[in-house]
């Protein structure tokens, strides 16, 4: 796991929830998200403040919720227009993208 990665922390209220990334200087990077059923989270949101976008900021915490979703067995489905396009340019997260069926 790289720096970025090692540095997100996953915030839980109820079913509600959050992926942060502390930046020097800024408002948190995150990514939040709404479990809307049993081992399925909906990720509805992505901010990166302004001065480091373009930098990956956002796509380390998407790695981070697909690797979550790996390791803990749930699917995302992503309502966020960059989360699913993301999702799009990345067909090796399909094994964790909600509608598709378990692998094998």
């Amino acid at each position: 796991m790289n720096d970025a990665a090692s540095a997100i922390r996953v915030e839980r209220s109820g079913r509600q929830g959050v992926y942060l990334l502390r930046l020097p200087d800024a408002d948190p990077a995150r990514l939040t998200f709404s479990e809307i059923a049993p081992g399925h989270i909906a990720i509805d949101y992505s901010f990166v403040p302004p001065r480091y976008r373009g930098r990956g900021v956002a796509l380390e915490l998407i790695r981070r919720a697909v690797a979550d979703a790996r390791e803990q067995g749930f699917r995302i489905t992503p309502l966020c227009g960059y989360v699913a396009a993301e999702f799009r340019r990345h067909p090796e997260w399909a094994d964790v993208l909600a509608g598709r069926p378990p692998a094998a």
